[in-house]
């Protein structure tokens, strides 16, 4: 389970439950400089999309097998980039961040890119949450104490990352590119039907860049997943969907032997 931006694994600590009780083994890392408070390293700053990528590509190695990845906004970007790199038995995309070269498709999305250019030159600051900003688009789904206790856990995050996302066009790394035809594996991919951080009309596009993937659109939800009202049957529609297409995996191996 990859978690998104100015967050870490504490985020899953109610998602992860129904997963490990259906017998799955999971696991939360955290992304680089996120588990260091509210004062963080400068290198945060300056730290890549390609950064957290190769740091989850090593805790992937020192599994058994290829997981499947579960990734919920930033995180569902980090885990495409992985899956195009042959890293994903199954991909489970939770709001996903797009990768290079899906246009916005709201005028919300387009805004907020100008609105944090006024921020100045990302590539090197360290950006520190907003209360009002998350209560507003983020955790707007939550009952108000929830809200408060949910973005407490909040940490700074990259402005050189949150720059490759949201002015993909303009990084001459291209550092959120995913080379569509690499990803393989089995997808499902689910976003709020109020989500304006990444609203379905985008996360949509960007599910049928992958043939076979499944794009769903949750009536009642925003983009906080993990944690809204409601997140047992989000988590149950995805175990659901693992065991159908894994089990669909094992009775092929079957059929083969």
């Amino acid at each position: 389970m990859i978690h998104g931006a100015f967050c870490g694994p504490w985020a899953f600590d109610k998602f992860r439950s129904p997963f490990e009780a259906a017998g799955y083994k999971v696991h939360a890392p955290v992304l680089r400089h996120h588990d260091e408070g509210a004062k963080p390293s400068r290198a945060l700053g300056a730290t890549s999309l390609l950064d957290y990528a190769k740091d989850l590509e090593a805790t992937i190695a020192r599994l058994d097998a290829p997981p499947v990845l579960l990734g919920h906004s930033l995180g569902g970007l980090l885990a495409q980039m992985l899956a195009a790199n042959g890293k994903a038995r199954a991909l489970v995309l939770l709001a996903p961040c797009a990768p290079w070269g899906i246009m916005p498709s709201t005028l919300f999305e387009v805004a907020s890119a100008q609105t944090i250019m006024l921020a100045g030159n990302l590539t090197n600051q360290v950006l520190y949450p907003d209360y009002d900003v998350a209560a507003a688009h983020s955790l707007d789904r939550l009952p108000p104490l929830e809200r408060k206790r949910v973005f407490a856990g909040f940490v700074p995050e990259s402005g050189l990352a949150t720059f490759e996302i949201m002015h993909w066009g303009w990084d001459a790394k291209r550092a959120s590119h995913v080379k569509a035809a690499g990803v393989t594996c089995p997808i499902l991919c689910l976003t709020g039907q109020h989500d304006r951080i990444n609203p379905p009309s985008t996360v949509r596009r960007t599910a049928e860049r992958y043939p076979g993937a499944v794009y769903e659109d949750v009536p009642g939800h925003s983009h906080w997943l993990i944690g809204e009202p409601g997140w047992e049957k989000i988590a149950g529609r995805t175990i659901q969907w693992l065991d159908a297409v894994l089990g669909a995996e094992g009775n092929k191996a079957k059929r083969r032997n």
